[in-house]
């Protein structure tokens, strides 16, 4: 290219500049603190069924290589670019109508995520352990399948100069450790005292505990309109 015509080619016009405290204040908007509540509903199923499940599992004395075996529930994660054309696209009967396509993908996704984990927490490893398998694919399914629909909506739901705040709070949101630490802190509260081993009731409440903090995502989807 000549340089004459480099050097006439018109300038885009610079953003506003803002001031540290503008800056920061975009954190504190409607639009990202939404962001920070559905990051933390995305990010709580994960630890429960790659991680503290783990942990449940070894303590009820199910063998290693068994454990081993369900971290393949994981690979709902992986492969959920399969489905995640259906998501992208596909109108859910009532729910599209009520919430719009990517509220009423989340509120479904959520709504799997919340009946998964009430199962594992009813389920006994110790007397089989298909029901909390298939509990736990069901949790990694609807987990997997909200985070299609949260990445459509953090990027739809507002303009390019926002992007990086919504990122950023969502990512704050989905690494907090209530579903890591929370979930052992919750089960060593609820269990008996002087009884030792595996305690059934105090993974049932500590699972529970988690299926309702779902309830906050949820609210979320069903406050945004």
């Amino acid at each position: 290219m000549p340089a004459e015509t480099a050097t006439n080619a018109p300038l885009l016009p610079l953003p506003p500049r803002r001031s540290w405290r503008q800056a920061w204040l975009v954190y504190l908007e409607p639009a990202s603190l939404r962001m920070l509540a559905l990051g933390f509903a995305a990010g709580l199923p994960l630890l429960l069924v790659l991680g503290t499940l783990s942990f449940r599992l070894r303590e009820a004395g199910i063998d290693r290589t068994t454990i081993g075996y369900l971290s393949w529930v994981g690979l709902a994660y992986a492969f959920k670019w399969v489905w995640s054309p259906l998501v992208d696209r596909l109108p859910l009967p009532l729910l599209t109508r009520w919430l719009g396509r990517r509220r009423g993908w989340l509120l479904l996704a959520q709504a799997l995520v919340m009946t998964g984990l009430v199962g594992m927490a009813l389920a006994d490893p110790r007397d089989a352990l298909g029901p909390i398998v298939w509990c736990a694919l069901l949790v990694a399914f609807g987990s997997a399948t909200q985070d299609i629909a949260l990445d459509a909506f953090r990027i739809e739901s507002a303009d390019a100069d926002h992007q990086a705040a919504l990122a950023a709070t969502y990512q704050t949101g989905y690494r907090l450790i209530w579903a890591g630490a929370g979930v052992l802190w919750v089960a060593a509260r609820a269990e008996v005292a002087g009884l030792a081993g595996y305690q059934a009731g105090a993974w049932t409440t500590a699972y529970l505990v988690m299926a309702a903090s779902m309830l906050l995502g949820v609210v979320t989807v069903l406050l945004y309109g």
